[in-house]
């Protein structure tokens, strides 16, 4: 009996931590909204980064950018946060169809297929340009 009184009591302490987190608005579905808070993202991750070209994954969960020079910045979900890293090479990028997988070599970002649509040719043949590099460039998001 002592076991079931416990059992039920563990039972109501998680609903009402589940309901309390629920009322709080915690662990969300963070999703992008459009291209200007992926342009505050990475301005924000990196302040002399101004992309002047913006690819947002459709279901808003990350998003490529490029800046005048060239350099491209790739923004994804990570938690409830969008970390950034600065593409240095194009090793490690897959097109299928309209969805583009971009792995880094850091175990911690890993790789993030977005879904792009047409557009996702056009910026897997841009990224060519980069070349094949070490790898990627760190740069602390948020």
């Amino acid at each position: 009996m002592a076991v079931a009184v416990q059992l039920a009591g563990s039972l109501v302490a998680i609903l009402l931590l589940a309901e309390l987190a629920r009322w709080l608005d915690l662990g969300g579905d963070l999703r992008l909204r459009d291209e200007a808070e992926a342009r505050e993202l990475a301005r924000a991750a990196d302040c002399s980064f101004d992309p002047v070209e913006i690819a947002l994954d459709r279901a808003g969960i990350g998003a490529l950018l490029r800046d005048a020079g060239g350099r491209v910045m790739l923004l994804r979900r990570h938690g409830v946060h969008f970390p950034a890293r600065m593409l240095t090479s194009h090793q490690g990028t897959r097109l299928d169809r309209n969805f583009l997988t971009i792995a880094t070599n850091e175990r911690t970002f890993g790789s993030v297929t977005l879904d792009l649509g047409p557009d996702a040719a056009v910026w897997a043949g841009s990224l060519r340009r980069l070349g094949v590099g070490q790898g990627r460039e760190a740069t602390d998001g948020l």
